[in-house]
C-alpha cells in the first residue's frame, strides 16, 4: 500500500452547473491519483427518473467530462464518474459513455479501456420478491413495497456500493462510467481496493463527494483534494480564495442527517461520533476517528419513480394589501371553485405562495410586516393534458373572483397579475426509497468494458 492517495473531485453534482477550471487546474498540477465526480442526486426530484432524462443540459455535462477525461489521459490515472446523467439509468449511462468516445475522438486521445455498470431494476424481479415473501422495506417510515406501488413504478434504480468501482478497476478500467450509486461509493472504492482502512475511505468519500462544499467562503463547482493515509484524511481547497476548516468540514459531514454522526452507505454505517478535526495549515484540515460498522445483511436501496400526470403552471401576483393577509382564504375559494367544476374526476391541485414565509413573521416592531407583493404558483395535474390545462386554469383564474368579507364594490379594487397557463413537464412522485436482500453486492449492477479508440 502506498503511503497515500490522493483523489480530487471538481463538482459536487458533474454538468448541474458547470465545473470551475481554475480551481481544476491547480488540483491537477497538484498531481491527484484520481480524478472522479459524483454526476447524480435525489435532490432533482423523481421526474428525471421517471421520465429517463437528465435535468440538466448535455452541454454542461459533457463540458464537465471533457475537462476531466483531458486530465486524466495526460495525468495516466483513473477517471471515475458516478450516478450517470442525474439519475444513472441504464441510458444515462450508455449516453455517457458515447460521450466519452466522441471526446476520444475529437482529441485524437491514446486508446484506453472503459468500464462501466447498469443499475436499473427489473419490476418483475422485485415482483417475485413480494410474491415470495422476501420483504423489499421501506425506509424512513414507508411500508414495504406491494404490487399496487410497484405497478406505479414507471423506472427503479438500485444504489450501487464500492463494489462495481473495484471490479471495474481490477478489470483495468481506465475510466469508469457508474449507474446510480451512492454518492461516497466512488470515492471510496479505489481508496478501499488501495488497502486503506473502510472507515477512512468511507470518510473520503463523505468528504469529497459534494467538492467545495466542504469549504469556506461558500462557493461552488470548485475544486477539492482529499488525500488518505493509513491513519488520517486530510481535505485541501483547491481555489485561492477558499479554505477547508474545522468549521467547514464537520458541518459538511454532518448536514442533511436525522443523525448528524452516522452516514448510512451501501454494507454497513459511517459512524463519525469519535471524529477528530484539527487544522494543519492554512487550506487543510486533517480528519482521524470515523468508524465503520458493517451491515449484518448484504441489502441495496432502490429509488422508484412513477407519474402522476400531466401537468400545467399557472402564476397570480398578488398587492393588494388585504387580498395577502387573506391569501389563504382565496386559495380555498378557488379549491372549491375547482371541486365544484371537476367533481370526482381525479386531479391535484397545488398552490406554492412566495414571498409570505419570512416576511410576515418577521417582526420589525411589536407588529409582522405585511409584504408588498405575493406570487403564488398554481399547478394543475391529471391524466390528459387537456384536463390538466383547465383544472389549471380554474385555480388560476378563480383567485380573481374570491369573495372576501369587507371588500366592496368591483373586482377592479383588487389587485392581481395574471399570466395564461403554461404546460410543465409531467409530474411525478417518488414511489420507492427501500431497500432489498441480495446474495451478492454485485448481482444487481452488471458490469462491462471497452476499448475506446481502438
Amino acid at each position: 500500500m502506498r503511503s497515500t492517495l490522493k483523489v480530487i473531485c471538481p463538482n459536487e453534482h458533474l454538468g448541474f452547473a458547470p465545473s470551475k477550471t481554475a480551481s481544476f487546474a491547480i488540483g491537477v498540477d497538484a498531481d491527484p491519483d484520481i480524478i472522479a465526480a459524483d454526476s447524480g442526486s435525489d435532490d432533482v426530484g423523481p421526474g428525471p427518473l421517471g421520465s429517463d432524462t437528465s435535468t440538466s443540459p448535455l452541454a454542461w455535462q459533457t463540458h464537465d467530462l471533457e475537462l476531466m477525461l483531458l486530465a486524466a489521459r495526460k495525468k495516466g490515472v483513473p477517471m471515475i464518474i458516478g450516478s450517470a446523467g442525474d439519475t444513472g439509468t441504464n441510458s444515462r449511462v450508455d449516453l455517457y459513455v458515447d460521450v466519452i468516445r466522441q471526446l476520444q475522438k475529437k482529441h485524437d486521445l491514446a486508446p484506453f479501456k472503459l468500464g462501466y455498470f447498469y443499475s436499473e431494476v427489473d419490476k418483475e424481479w422485485l415482483r417475485e420478491k413480494i410474491r415470495s415473501g422476501d420483504a423489499v422495506t421501506g425506509l424512513d417510515a414507508r411500508p414495504d413495497l406491494d404490487e399496487a406501488e410497484l405497478d406505479a413504478t414507471d423506472r427503479i434504480v438500485a444504489m450501487a456500493g464500492v463494489h462495481p468501482y473495484i471490479k471495474l478497476l481490477d478489470m483495468g478500467a481506465e475510466v469508469i462510467i457508474g449507474g446510480r450509486s451512492s454518492d461516497c461509493a466512488l470515492f471510496a472504492a479505489p481508496a478501499i481496493r488501495a488497502g486503506y482502512p473502510e472507515a477512512l475511505a468511507y470518510y473520503l468519500g463523505k468528504v469529497l463527494e459534494c467538492a467545495s462544499f466542504c469549504a469556506e467562503p461558500y462557493g461552488g463547482k470548485e475544486t477539492v483534494m482529499g488525500e488518505i493515509s493509513a491513519q488520517d484524511v486530510r481535505v485541501t481547497a483547491m481555489n485561492p480564495d477558499q479554505r477547508c476548516t474545522i468549521a467547514s468540514v464537520a458541518g459538511h459531514a454532518m448536514y442533511e442527517r436525522s443523525n448528524p454522526y452516522y452516514e448510512y452507505v451501501a454494507g454497513g454505517c459511517l459512524d463519525m461520533n469519535q471524529c477528530n478535526y484539527e487544522q494543519i495549515a492554512e487550506k487543510t484540515t486533517r480528519i482521524t476517528g470515523p468508524k465503520f460498522v458493517p451491515a449484518e445483511q448484504i441489502r441495496v436501496k432502490l429509488e422508484g419513480a412513477g407519474k402522476i400526470g400531466e401537468r400545467f403552471v399557472g402564476l397570480v401576483g398578488i398587492r393588494d394589501p388585504y387580498t395577502i393577509a387573506n391569501v389563504d382564504k382565496v386559495i380555498q375559494w378557488a379549491r372549491d371553485q375547482a371541486s365544484e367544476r371537476f367533481g370526482n374526476q381525479p386531479y391535484e391541485l397545488h398552490y406554492n405562495v412566495y414571498g409570505r414565509d419570512g416576511v410576515m413573521g418577521a417582526l420589525e416592531t411589536e407588529r409582522s410586516v405585511v409584504p408588498h407583493e405575493l406570487c403564488v404558483m398554481v399547478q394543475g395535474i391529471a391524466q390528459t393534458r387537456e384536463l390538466a390545462e383547465e383544472v389549471c386554469m380554474t385555480g388560476t383564474r378563480q383567485m380573481f373572483y374570491a369573495r372576501l368579507p369587507d371588500v366592496k364594490g368591483t373586482a377592479g379594487s383588487v389587485a392581481f397579475s395574471l399570466d395564461e397557463v403554461m404546460h410543465a413537464s409531467a409530474a411525478y412522485r417518488w414511489t420507492l426509497n427501500h431497500t432489498v436482500a441480495v446474495d451478492d453486492p454485485l448481482q444487481l449492477f452488471p458490469c462491462h468494458t471497452t476499448m475506446i479508440g481502438a
